[in-house]
Order: structure tokens, then C-alpha cells, then sequence
């Protein structure tokens, strides 16, 4: 009795094993040259992962993935998707003729069917063939009990596709769990395999150890494995901040310009002990800085965006500042922690929609999936981590935006040091893609017959069969 237990205990962790790919049974017309090329062969991998760049059409992709599958199969597909986002991507699929609707109405029947991931407890992963998780990089804002919760729901799933605009920077873990949750290396196994761990005792399972603010990498590549690691991510990944990663054209994908200010506050009275404002160091003192010049901060981002009359963002990281803004600013709108599911929603409907001006939120909520091109404003405090701000702002710096985006940086004169951090991360996530690319590129050759154009690079993987 026990060892058929322990027997099904190893089935339920296990994978399932082969390919599950297939040709495309049919090719929507409202894809593009380059999107149509990563759903091709999203389709034939079968279990994938789409790095591709806020605005470049994510939610068509998975969703044109999807309808292959379902064609395929007969059966349904579930896509994941944050708070919020189930409903722009259902009117998304709409627009687009892709039949899709919400999981709330799921009766069995094969179809797009639309969730987010707070509400996966509700659904049997049996009743699914496929499963799409959008934004996919999200998982990392959950605890441990929803991210596994997610890696279980697609254990036994043939088709699986994870889309996120990017990884965080050399965050090799973060690539560890997708290939994990898509069936391939798990993890640890991935560190064990192409990484070596420089502090002995100090296995955390995670790649990046915070200490004091900063960035201690542990895990280090194995000699001459770097190489190799990438191109087994490109196996089952493939990334594109732009149509010429794949070589196609980019003249369809230009952005207006992105603006960049940055507002020094002075503090009114220096750290305790200190007759002068000093740089802020370590985790602790950057934690106190925050809370010490809380009011000036707040005081300066709700005046830059109080007599605009358009839309504008506000970001904050604590509910001090959130609360002072929204006071400070009529009319403001306040997205929070405490809020329902539901009450959410509205608040992020008011906003898009133009009832309410100014929304005041933390990126930790809304900084993933939302579209809202219909703004060109934001203010931003000096935050940790890089991927929140890069996502922050490309929820209004992202395709479709016909105005420059005008980014208020607000930070007190103690907090150089952490912009210096996100200048670093910015360069580590230049790298990552690069290298992504690199050698994605390296599989590709011209076509100059496919898609009926003799300027499109192709890659050889789209051209050939299982």
C-alpha cells in the first residue's frame, strides 16, 4: 500500500514526457509577419515560452496559439492572465475574431476560456488540454503555494505556452521555473546543471541573494557553460524586443519618445545623528531615507500631476504614499491592497475608460498586462527592483501610444544609490536579450518566398516540420 502510494505521489510530480507540437490549422489575418512566425512555432514546439517586448502583440499570439490548439484538439485551452486583464483580453479576442470568453461560463465544452491566476483553485486542470499564462513573469509576485499551484495545474498538459514583455535581469532562476512549469529542466536541476555555486551552505534555490539592498550572485556559470545554457533556452524560448530580432521590419513598431525627468527633493531634516543629508546605504537606511522624506516626495509627485487636466499615473510603493497622494490630488483614484478583486477591476475600468483622471497605485498590483495608451503621463518614486519599473512604464510606453510619455522620476537627495542599481539592472536585462537573440539568430536563414515578401529573414525552425 504504501509504495503504490509513493507511486502515485512520483506519477503526480512527473512530466509528461514527448513532443506534443503540430502544424498551425489555421493562420488568423490579423497577425503579423513576425507574430504569425512565433505562434507557428509556438504551435509545433507545443510547450514554449514567448519573451516578447510590452506591445508586441502577446495577447494576439497566445491567443491565436490557443485557437490552434483547440482546433486541434477539440477540447479547451485555459489562459491565465493578472487581476483585471481577463476581460481587456476577452474584448482583445473579440476584436480579433478569436472566439474567447470567461471561465466563469466553462460548462466542459472545447473553447478559449479566460482566468486569472487567483481564481486557478476553482478549476479542474483534467477538464484542460492546453493552458496559456500570460504575463507569466507575475508568478514571481505570489507566494511559493500559488506558483507551484501554477506549475501543477500544467504538469500533465501537452500544450503549454508562458508569455511575459521580459525576464528579470540575469535572474537565471526566473528562466529555471519557466522551463520547470513548461516540462523541461526543472530548476535546481537547471542550476546544477550549468551553474556552480561560489558560497558553500548558502543553497537557496533562487540565483540572485539579496544583502543590504544589493545583488549577491551566488550562482555562477560552469566553464565554457554559458554557451550552452543559452542555447538550450532558445530551445524552448525565443525573445524579441522588436520585429528585426527575427528579422522582419520594425518600421510599424516605432514609439514616440519616452521623456525622462528626475525631481531631487531635499529633505527637511537629515538622518538622526547626521547634520547633513547623506547617500542612503544599504537596504535599512534606503527603508528609512523612504519613510523620512515621505511627505516631500509626495507632496512634489501629487503637484506635478494635480492642474494637468490628462490622464496620469501615479506609482508608489508604500500605503503612506498612496493615501497623501490620493488626498493631495482631487479627484484621484486609489488602487490597494485592501481592495476586492472586484472593486479593482472597477477602479482600473474607471481609469481606462476616462472617468477618473489620475490613478494612484502600487506596480506590485498593476504593473503587469494593463493597457493604457491613452496616457502619457506618470510619477515614480525611486523603487528596487528594475523589472517593476520597466513594466510600470510600459503600461503607457507600449504601441499604439501616439503621444511622448513623460516620466516624473521623484526621488529625495539620499536615494542616488538606488538609481544607480536600476541603471545597472537596465544593463544586465540589455544583456540577457542580447544574448537571447544572439543565438536565436543563429538558427535563422533567408526566405526570401516566405510571407510574401523578399525582405523577411526567416527563421529555419519556422520553415521546417516536427
Amino acid at each position: 500500500m504504501v509504495m503504490h502510494n509513493y507511486a502515485d505521489f512520483v506519477f503526480g510530480k512527473s512530466q509528461l514526457d514527448g513532443e506534443h507540437g503540430f502544424a498551425p490549422v489555421v493562420h488568423n489575418g490579423s497577425l503579423l509577419d513576425f507574430q504569425s512566425a512565433m505562434v507557428d512555432w509556438a504551435c509545433r514546439k507545443g510547450r514554449a515560452a514567448i519573451f516578447a517586448d510590452c506591445g508586441m502583440g502577446k495577447t494576439l499570439m497566445q491567443l491565436a496559439y490557443a485557437d490552434n490548439v483547440v482546433r486541434h484538439t477539440n477540447r479547451p485551452v485555459l489562459v491565465l492572465t493578472p487581476l483585471a486583464v481577463g476581460a481587456q483580453t476577452i474584448a482583445e479576442g473579440a476584436k480579433f475574431g478569436i472566439e474567447t470568453q470567461s471561465a466563469e461560463a466553462f460548462a466542459g465544452k472545447p473553447g478559449i476560456y479566460v482566468t486569472n491566476y487567483e481564481r486557478l483553485h476553482k478549476f479542474d486542470r483534467n477538464d484542460f488540454v492546453g493552458c496559456v499564462c500570460d504575463e507569466s513573469s507575475i508568478l514571481k509576485s505570489f507566494d511559493g503555494a500559488t506558483k507551484q499551484a501554477v506549475t501543477d495545474f500544467m504538469r500533465k498538459m501537452p500544450y503549454r505556452l508562458l508569455c511575459t514583455a521580459t525576464a528579470a535581469p540575469n535572474d537565471y532562476t526566473e528562466l529555471g521555473t519557466s522551463s520547470e512549469a513548461l516540462g523541461y529542466l526543472g530548476h535546481i536541476d537547471m542550476l546544477n546543471r550549468f551553474f556552480t555555486n561560489k558560497e558553500k551552505n548558502s543553497f537557496t534555490g533562487r540565483a540572485w541573494a539579496g544583502k543590504g539592498g544589493e545583488e549577491s550572485f551566488a550562482w555562477t556559470f560552469k566553464g565554457h557553460a554559458e554557451e550552452s545554457f543559452w542555447r538550450w533556452v532558445c530551445s524552448w524560448a525565443r525573445a524579441l524586443r522588436k520585429p528585426s530580432d527575427l528579422g522582419f521590419d520594425d518600421s510599424r513598431f516605432v514609439l514616440p519618445r519616452l521623456i525622462e525627468r528626475q525631481h531631487v527633493v531635499e529633505s527637511l531634516r537629515p538622518r538622526e545623528g547626521w547634520l547633513f543629508a547623506e547617500v542612503a546605504r544599504g537596504l535599512a537606511e534606503q527603508r528609512e531615507e523612504r519613510r523620512r522624506t515621505l511627505a516631500e516626495r509626495c507632496d512634489m509627485a501629487a503637484s506635478l500631476v494635480a492642474d494637468t487636466g490628462k490622464p496620469a499615473v501615479v506609482w508608489c510603493y508604500l500605503n503612506d504614499e498612496a493615501d497623501r497622494v490620493e488626498r493631495a490630488v482631487p479627484g484621484a483614484i486609489q488602487v490597494s491592497g485592501k481592495d476586492s478583486d472586484d472593486e479593482k477591476v472597477e477602479k482600473f475600468q474607471a481609469f481606462a475608460s476616462g472617468q477618473a483622471r489620475v490613478i494612484v497605485i502600487k506596480p506590485v498590483i498593476g504593473a503587469w498586462g494593463l493597457n493604457w495608451q491613452h496616457c502619457a503621463h506618470m510619477t515614480m518614486f525611486a523603487g528596487y527592483s528594475f523589472e517593476q519599473y520597466y513594466q510600470s512604464i510600459r503600461r503607457c510606453w507600449r504601441f499604439g501610444q501616439t503621444s511622448d510619455v513623460v516620466v516624473d522620476n521623484v526621488v529625495s537627495d539620499g536615494e542616488g544609490e538606488i538609481l544607480e542599481a536600476r541603471k545597472r539592472k537596465a544593463a544586465q536585462t540589455d544583456k540577457m536579450f542580447a544574448d537571447l537573440v544572439q543565438y536565436m539568430r543563429e538558427g535563422m536563414k533567408i526566405d526570401r518566398k516566405a510571407y510574401g515578401t523578399n525582405k523577411s529573414e526567416v527563421p529555419s525552425w519556422l520553415c521546417s516540420t516536427k
